[in-house]
Order: structure tokens, then C-alpha cells, then sequence
């Protein structure tokens, strides 16, 4: 046994790959390809990009840390619109958003097949046409005259006098944004949520019932919650992930970049003002990555409180 074991030594190839490695990493260089090509070089554009001045006729000039000393100390807008904005956007979007995933998926657990498959269909497809049916829907509905639908509504119940600019007063444009966004809210990560529901052993409930559990919030906060941590560390990457993709949608409700006074101003948006507005790329990319740099700690928030612990 002493001297089988011995014999046996590890073959190395170059800089120390076995052959068994180098056919690893064979088939994984296609996605290394485009990950690199796609997600590492533009990122690391765009930090190379933040630290210029670049109006897109010029040549860029580094200008060191300067956009992000401007953004932080300069911009009023960003100081006192963007930032309070985003974080109640984020607050009631992201997490709001779900807390009522998880919560619709475990509703639709608990039915029969026929009709989890039918609503789970009707809750999935908002995200699949939020944009188209936003400019349809959303806006036709939150017009500011009397023929749209809520001011209609509200003038025939005799709870308004006149109709209310919804979409362009800064009173309403954060509320309605955060409803829009909500609704469309429940993509894939809702979806990943309901399968992880539906694929937990039911035998753990039935032990749970024997050992004393007696609700079904116990059952939640004990077994379902627990049993499905995978689900729910995806879920919560996409919502932060989805939540800043729809962050545009105050100027495609309102129609203006910046929406009226500021109010629906968020990061993306600033970035698109800065960006394809005003063409002021170097500061638009100081922009992008500082929204790159928060949604990475946000990120992490969720892998600590998801993650499996060795």
C-alpha cells in the first residue's frame, strides 16, 4: 500500500496544469471569451472612460478622479434628487418588490396545478412587455386630462374638481413610477421563487407538524424559507438587478429627461442625461461606475444573507 500510493505522482503539463485541466478549461474558453469580451473590457472601459473628459468629438483627456470629485461635491441634482430618489425607489421597488414575489409564489404553491400554471403566466407577463405596455397602458391610464382613465374616474366619483397632471407633477411621478415598476416587477426571479416553493419535500412540514410547529408562518420562517436559500439569494440578485434597470422609467412615463422638477430623477436616468444628452461621457461613466460600485455591496447584502455558510 506504502509504495502504491508513492508511485502514484500527479503528471504536470505547463505552468503546472494537469492534461485533465487543460481540457477544463478547454471547454470553459468560450465562455471565458465572451465573458471577457463582453462584461470585463467594457467594464473596464468605462472605469478608463470615468477618470476623462470626453464629449464624443474630442479626444478624451484624463482628468484623474476629477467627474467623481464633481459628482459627489458639485452636482446638487445628484446630491439632493438622484440619491434620496434612488433609495426610495430602491426601498419600495427592490425589496417591496420582493417581499411580494416571494409572497404571490407561496400563494400560488398552495393551489392546484391548473390555475398556479394559469396566474403564475398572467403575474410572469408584465415583464416580458413592461416597456410596450407602459407607453400604451401606463400612460393612457395616468393621463393628464379628463379622458384618462384614473382622472376619469376620480372626476365621475366626485373626489377631484380638475384633472390631475399624474405624470407630470412632482407630487405623483414617484408614486405612479413605483406602481408601474412593482407590477412589472415579476420576472424570473419570482418564478425561481415559486419552482424552489414547489420542490421542497413535503415529508419536513409533516415532521415539523409532529414536533410542534403549529402555523404556517412558523412553517415559512422555519422550513420554507431555510429549505430554499438558493431561490431566494437569485431572486433577491434580480430584483436589485431589475430594480436599476427600471430605473428609466420616470422619463419614459413622464417624457422628459429630467423629469419635471427632479422628482423621478434616479441614477440611470441622471446617467442617460449626462450621457446621451449633454454627450458628457467621461462624467456619464463616473456615473455608471459608482451605480456599479452600489449595486455590488447591495449584491453582497443578499449573498450574506442567502448564501449557503461552510
Amino acid at each position: 500500500m506504502g509504495f502504491t500510493m508513492k508511485g502514484k505522482k500527479r503528471r504536470k503539463t505547463f505552468l503546472g496544469f494537469t492534461r485533465k485541466d487543460g481540457i477544463a478549461y478547454l471547454f470553459m474558453s468560450g465562455y471565458l471569451l465572451l465573458f471577457i469580451t463582453f462584461i470585463i473590457l467594457p467594464v473596464l472601459a468605462g472605469v478608463g472612460m470615468s477618470l476623462t473628459y470626453f464629449n464624443t468629438i474630442q479626444a478624451p483627456e484624463f482628468i484623474g478622479v476629477k467627474n467623481f470629485v464633481d459628482l459627489f461635491t458639485r452636482d446638487r441634482v445628484f446630491m439632493q434628487n438622484v440619491i434620496p430618489n434612488t433609495l426610495q425607489f430602491a426601498l419600495f421597488v427592490g425589496l417591496g418588490g420582493y417581499i411580494v414575489s416571494f409572497m404571490l409564489a407561496w400563494v400560488l404553491a398552495q393551489l392546484t396545478r391548473i390555475p398556479r400554471t394559469i396566474l403564475a403566466i398572467i403575474l410572469y407577463s408584465p415583464s416580458l412587455t413592461g416597456g410596450v405596455v407602459m407607453s400604451v397602458i401606463w400612460r393612457t391610464l395616468f393621463s393628464g386630462d379628463e379622458y384618462g382613465y384614473m382622472n376619469q374616474l376620480l372626476l365621475s366619483l366626485g373626489f377631484i374638481d380638475a384633472p390631475i397632471q399624474f405624470l407630470q407633477s412632482p407630487e405623483y411621478l414617484m408614486t405612479v413610477m413605483i406602481i408601474v415598476s412593482i407590477w412589472s416587477s415579476m420576472g424570473i426571479g419570482f418564478l425561481a421563487m415559486l419552482a424552489g416553493i414547489l420542490n421542497i419535500n413535503a415529508e419536513l412540514y409533516e415532521a415539523a407538524a409532529i414536533d410542534g410547529l403549529r402555523s404556517r408562518y412558523q412553517e415559512i420562517i422555519y422550513i420554507t424559507i431555510p429549505s430554499m436559500k438558493p431561490q431566494m439569494l437569485f431572486g433577491a440578485v434580480m430584483a436589485v438587478v431589475g430594480t436599476f434597470n427600471a430605473s428609466n422609467i420616470g422619463a419614459q412615463l413622464s417624457g422628459q429627461n429630467p423629469t419635471p422638477q427632479n422628482a423621478g430623477q434616479l441614477v440611470v436616468t441622471h446617467l442617460e442625461d449626462y450621457g446621451f444628452l449633454r454627450l458628457e461621457m467621461g462624467y456619464a461613466a463616473a456615473i455608471s461606475v459608482t451605480l456599479l460600485i452600489f449595486v455590488y455591496y447591495v449584491s453582497r447584502i443578499a449573498f450574506k444573507a442567502f448564501g449557503e455558510r461552510d
